[in-house]
């Protein structure tokens, strides 16, 4: 047999492999990790195109297929091909595919509508002029209960009733107020429970406003709005809700407004939520970080079966996204910041427990060896060897935790979770970009305030 014979046997059968196998040429030419890959590369886009099901995006397999046999053949002559070829073909099908998966279509594209929500946004709503405030308001339960209280109210000399005491959702009432200031514009509107008010105008996205009468009353019916009980946690329990009327007289100068007011509240309630969610997880992180830390829990069996299982329960925990422990919590407790802020602090419990426990495995082993040669135990060494290098950037990690938890903070909301994320989507329903406006620049303020705070309180622990 000959030299020229006896060396192209390889190649074709490399060849071939690679043929009916991708990667199998590879594989037998000892280049296992790159068999394994081209495999697991071909097999995904070929599962993708056909699972796409147009023709034109099986060129990708199949140009896939035909480099993997010129490489595996290149590869039994000594030389190996580069990976950038087949890369570039499943990233142009990756990309075509999502391209029209997505349905991009930029002729949909509507600038007056784009323009109508603009437009306002250039006038965020946070102050207006000076003005005296007269408000009364009436409790009604929605729905009802067996015994639903009177819905009936006096304050300062002003009266106000619901007629019937009670109602559900889309129910017509007749709500009537004495006392209020003669012959002047009076705003009518609904509030929920945890204090979002809710419009009572056409299609309930305007503010209902009547006049009273030369004697301060008025008298009109509403329907309780369609939203009263979006993301109550039982829709089926009664809760008392209010009826709102005020009336303003302008005093001169300016002040905040309405939804000003209700943003810069939202604002605390969010920059609250995710200080207390931080602080509260860090306590309960902080000591979970020490188990779950390899180097301390490797000692003997029981350390090390603790060490798997608080690893993997911080794993578990890790991987729901905090919007749906929100969503959990605002069932169990009800609206309001106290669920966001549950939400934040289990999600921050598991992501710091990780960062810290990263921490404790990074640290100069040295000392602890140094600690155990002595004859201390776990606590002593951990006093003693651990704490002194973790400090520092334990502080680091918590600070950037509350950074992250602002953010997520706001979108919570969005589900009931309280903050300024509520105040958003309730904006964003009934239209009022405006207000979404401020909302927006709100959150950015508390960001980059944040961010810019944190920065330097992450440069001095350095």
């Amino acid at each position: 047999m000959s030299i020229e014979t006896a060396t192209r046997r390889p190649v074709v059968r490399s060849g071939i492999a690679s043929f009916f196998l991708p990667g199998l040429g590879q594989f037998l030419l000892g280049e296992r990790y790159r068999g394994g890959g081209i495999l697991l590369g071909f097999v995904v886009m070929l599962g993708t195109t056909v699972w796409y099901g147009k023709p034109l995006w099986y060129a990708a397999p199949i140009l896939i297929w035909l480099w993997n046999i010129w490489d595996a053949i290149s590869l039994a002559n000594g030389r190996a091909r580069s990976i950038l070829l087949p890369l570039l073909f499943g990233l142009a099908a990756a990309y075509g595919i999502g391209w029209q998966v997505v349905e991009i279509d930029f002729s949909k594209a509507n600038m007056d509508r784009a323009l109508a929500i603009l437009r306002p946004m250039t006038r965020p709503d946070f102050v207006q002029p000076r003005r005296e405030v007269n408000q009364m308001w009436v409790p009604v339960q929605v729905p009802c209960s067996s015994q639903p209280p009177a819905a009936r109210r006096e304050d300062a000399g002003r009266a106000a009733m619901v007629i019937p005491d009670c109602g559900g959702v889309g129910e017509t009432l007749i709500v009537n107020v004495t006392g209020m200031w003669a012959d002047a514009e009076t705003n009518v509107f609904w509030q929920n429970p945890i204090g979002n008010p809710l419009m009572l105008g056409e299609g309930e996205i305007t503010m209902l406003t009547l006049t009273t009468d030369e004697n301060g009353s008025l008298t009109t019916t509403i329907r309780v709005p369609s939203t009263a009980l979006v993301a109550a946690p039982d829709p089926t329990l009664p809760q008392f809700h209010r009826v709102y009327f005020e009336q303003y007289r302008p005093t001169g100068g300016y002040e905040l407004s309405f939804i000003g007011n209700e943003v810069l509240k939202g604002a605390l309630a969010t920059v609250s939520m995710a200080l207390m969610a931080t602080g509260l997880a860090m306590l309960f992180a902080i000591p979970l970080s020490f188990l779950a830390a390899r180097n301390l829990m490797s000692g003997n069996p029981v350390t090390y079966a603790v060490y798997v299982a608080v690893r993997t329960l911080l794993n578990i925990l890790r991987s729901i996204e905090s919007l749906i422990i929100a969503i959990i919590f605002v069932v169990i407790v009800g609206l309001g910041p106290f669920a966001g802020m549950l939400a934040l602090a289990l999600h921050s419990v598991a992501a710091l427990g990780k960062l810290y426990s990263e921490v404790i495995e990074g640290i100069d082993p040295g000392p602890i060896e140094a600690i155990r040669a002595t004859g201390a135990n776990w606590l002593q060494v951990v006093r003693y060897a651990v704490i002194p290098q973790i400090i520092p950037p334990f502080t680091a990690f918590t600070i950037y935790r509350w950074d992250i938890n602002v953010r997520s903070a706001t979108v919570i909301g969005l589900v009931g979770g309280g903050g300024i994320g509520f105040l958003l989507i309730e904006l964003i329903r009934v239209n009022n970009m405006r207000g979404v406006s401020a909302v927006f620049i709100a959150i950015a303020f508390i960001v980059i305030v944040l961010d810019y705070v944190s920065a330097k309180l992450r440069e001095r622990l350095v």
